[in-house]
């Protein structure tokens, strides 16, 4: 009965544990990216502070190299978009083309005739002004999130000496200098597993750009820089950011040889992602088997939509640390762990 007992109080801690994290997202998801990005600056702002400068104006340095960081990214993105909406008259009369072959398709294949067609787009329709609204509280909603998560990891990057204190002091005398080791480490796979990103997104960005422009696509570096970004959400942003690629090759008009080298492109650039960049830049980092890495990332996306695809991993990484580093969750530890090579048996006699 108690074995019983104590299943049952884990399955209602796990049910109001992600319960609560599903409603309280709006105040949870600024303050977890916050916390994760400021991991990535702690060494920075460490930096600053030993040249002599003090710890606020540290964190602001930090936060301003930050903010450029992500005003180049989309700066870049919008000098691209000139180039990719020079062809955007071109691309709207193929797609209307397309559009009306795709509707002689369906009146020979389904029997639905043009006017019926209309009539369905026509109620689709209706629904505009909805979503038109619900795009412009959406952008205001992230406008004001961004706001949170700069205030946000400036306080984490300030205050960061006495939350490490407040962590420490919960737990027993004896447990300090473990406390003080898993702390440390948290942070330093934070830190390695972004910036290690980084770069490989930097990396992607040549890769895709010179691939792009060899098979011939129009706004390459556009497409480039999109799906280098995207590799931010582990294994469905490389498949989104080739299939936005992928249809825009399909409305410029491009042949089947294009769409092909676009794959190719796409192959190759994962494949040498895979197997050369990960293990050289992003290295065993974040150590997780890719079982509960697709579980981390369903489950994150399921719970607070992209941005916990996004922060799935860093937090598994260090959820990981933490069951690596106290006995009793050891097991979980290396449950998600990576599958260790089976040790060879001594095949004859022993030594």
């Amino acid at each position: 009965m108690d074995k019983l007992q104590r299943s049952i109080y884990i399955i209602l801690f796990l049910v109001l544990f992600f319960g609560g994290l599903y409603f309280a997202s709006s105040f949870l998801i600024p303050l977890a990216l916050a916390a994760v990005f400021s991991m990535l600056f702690i060494r920075l702002s460490g930096f600053f502070e030993s040249k002599g400068i003090n710890r606020g104006l540290a964190s602001a340095f930090c936060m301003l190299i930050f903010v450029f960081s992500v005003v180049l990214i989309v700066g870049l993105l919008y000098w691209q978009m000139g180039s990719f909406t020079e062809n955007l008259g071109e691309m709207k009369s193929r797609l209307g083309s397309m559009v009306t072959d795709m509707r002689a398709w369906i009146n020979e294949k389904a029997g639905i005739n043009q006017k019926q067609q209309q009539e369905i787009v026509k109620g689709q329709g209706e629904q505009t002004g909805t979503m038109v609204i619900d795009f412009a509280s959406n952008l205001i909603s992230i406008g004001v999130s961004t706001v949170l998560v700069l205030v946000y990891m400036y306080l984490f990057l300030f205050y960061r000496s006495h939350i490490k204190r407040f962590i420490l002091k919960l737990v027993p005398q004896n447990e300090k200098e473990n406390a003080a080791d898993i702390v440390h480490e948290c942070g330093h796979v934070a830190q390695k597993y972004l910036s290690g990103l980084g770069a490989m997104i930097a990396i992607l960005w040549v890769m895709y750009g010179i691939g792009f422009s060899i098979v011939g696509i129009e706004s390459a570096i556009f497409f480039a820089v999109l799906c280098g970004i995207l590799e931010i959400i582990p294994f469905v942003g490389n498949l989104t950011g080739t299939s936005l690629t992928v249809l825009s090759v399909i409305a410029q008009g491009g042949d089947s040889k294009m769409i092909i080298g676009v794959l190719i492109v796409y192959g190759l650039v994962q494949l040498i992602q895979t197997y050369v960049l990960e293990p050289l830049i992003v290295g065993e980092q974040v150590n997780i088997n890719p079982l509960f890495t697709i579980m981390a990332i369903v489950l994150g996306e399921f719970v607070w939509g992209v941005a916990g695809m996004i922060l799935a991993i860093p937090l598994l990484g260090i959820l990981k640390i933490i069951c690596d580093r106290v006995p009793a969750l050891n097991a979980f530890g290396f449950l998600i762990g990576p599958i260790a090579p089976p040790k060879r048996r001594k095949m004859f006699g022993r030594k």
